[in-house]
């Protein structure tokens, strides 16, 4: 959901609370408390319980890691089109190249400039080989992302 408050470089960084704070922690307390009852009493309800407490973690894991790749994929598609369009005429035909070039961490990183620092900063990521982080911090101008959990 989008927020009001500005975002930044030291902001930008969000924890989803239901993920973070619920609902991994207690599928994480699911498996150690069966793992450990398994230990103390190893009959087949006790190990397959242990089972299916680490089944049920990594199936948490899983559900974040995919949610988090889907979010990645519509970021990057919206950046290739952010940049089609605001690229000036002079560097279109650059454009094939720099969209091949930039790795999908720049392009996600790009999403939070501004769209008249967005061409030059994408030029640059792909001349200077910028990590992710050291686009964000070029970013003068923040263009928040309020809706990524």
């Amino acid at each position: 959901m989008a927020e009001s408050r500005s975002q930044n470089l030291q902001n930008h960084a969000r924890l989803d609370p239901r993920f973070h704070f619920f609902l991994f922690p207690a599928s994480a307390v699911a498996f150690v408390a069966a793992g450990w009852h398994a230990i103390r009493q190893p009959d087949f309800v006790s190990l397959w319980m242990a089972v299916t407490g680490l089944l049920l973690a990594f199936a948490v894991f899983l559900i974040r890691v995919y949610s988090l790749k889907v979010q990645d994929r519509v970021i990057r598609l919206e950046e290739r089109l952010r940049l089609s369009a605001l690229l000036p005429e002079s560097q279109r035909p650059k454009l094939g190249r720099l969209l091949a070039e930039l790795s999908e961490g720049q392009l996600i990183a790009l999403r939070f400039a501004s769209d008249a620092e967005l061409p030059a900063l994408a030029t640059r990521a792909m001349e200077e080989r910028l990590t992710p982080a050291d686009i964000k911090k070029s970013i003068r101008e923040w263009r928040a992302d309020t809706f990524r959990v």
